[in-house]
């Protein structure tokens, strides 16, 4: 198994960014083969003000077992004293370039970059999918970027619906005057098109921090626009749970539904491969 990082604010200028990748090594005793593996980004969520740990490995290692190289970014928080919009945005961004660019040299399958993120990391996923065909102007530079399907976790989505507080970090800095601009884009159930990458969405009925009205609002909105789309609203759990492993977790009757998520979104993904196994 290969375990390294790359250093996207060297590699693309930006101000932040670093990829923690994790690359299965080839299974065949014959080397030189041509096997490879689609790969999943994970992207923590953490309000933009910080990046959860528990959302990060634990997750990778989940896809990493199911036949997916895994990668985890790990990004600039906004806020007070952090960088507001679109620096998060240009760095996820990033990513998924850098993995498409060196997609030979890591055995990954350059059409199969997925996208998995939770809550403000959620947010953050759902808005590469919605604005990827921007972000080359955004960023002064080439980025060829769009997911070939995400994965959304009890995300954020709508100001209006969901963490006031993600967004506040969010946007820190800007004038009412531009939040009320960029909200058109960033409450992302308003900026879906046809051209939205198919998506994964999962929340829990019982979520009090971020409402699973939410991941009903982007499902509807993939719908209303023609794009696949798959849903589950599990009627126990709270906010954050991760993998839904007691690894990481208060024990629960929950988890053992939610648990499911791991292997739903992974064949989900499957639908867009060509590897079998």
């Amino acid at each position: 198994m290969r375990v390294f990082n790359v250093d996207l604010a060297k590699e693309y200028n930006r101000k932040g960014g670093v990829l923690s990748c994790l690359l299965a090594d080839e299974p065949f005793d014959t080397p030189d083969s041509d096997w490879q593996r689609p790969a999943v980004i994970v992207v923590p969520g953490g309000a933009y003000q910080m990046v959860s740990k528990r959302e990060g490995e634990p997750v990778a290692f989940e896809f990493l077992s199911r036949g997916f190289h895994a990668f985890v970014l790990n990004y600039l928080v906004a806020g007070e004293k952090g960088v507001p919009y679109p620096e998060q945005l240009l760095e996820l961004a990033s990513a998924v370039d850098y993995v498409k660019k060196h997609a030979k040299e890591m055995r990954v399958n350059e059409k199969e970059i997925f996208v998995v993120g939770f809550s403000a990391g959620g947010h953050l996923t759902g808005n590469l999918a919605v604005e990827y065909a921007t972000v080359s102007e955004k960023a002064g530079q080439e980025l060829d970027c769009k997911p070939t399907a995400i994965g959304l976790a009890y995300p954020v989505i709508s100001k209006i619906h969901g963490h006031q507080g993600s967004y506040n970090n969010l946007l820190y800095g800007y004038s009412e005057e531009e939040k009320t601009q960029l909200m058109k884009k960033l409450n992302l159930d308003w900026a879906v098109t046809k051209d939205t990458p198919p998506a994964f969405i999962w929340a829990t009925a019982e979520d009090a921090c971020v409402p699973a009205d939410n991941a009903l609002r982007f499902a509807m909105a993939l719908g209303s626009k023609g794009v696949p789309y798959e849903l589950h609203i599990y009627p126990k759990g709270w906010h954050g749970t991760s993998t839904g492993h007691l690894e990481i977790n208060q024990e629960s009757d929950c988890l053992s539904r939610i648990v499911a998520w791991n292997d739903d979104c992974a064949k989900f993904f499957r639908m867009f491969t060509q590897e079998k196994f």
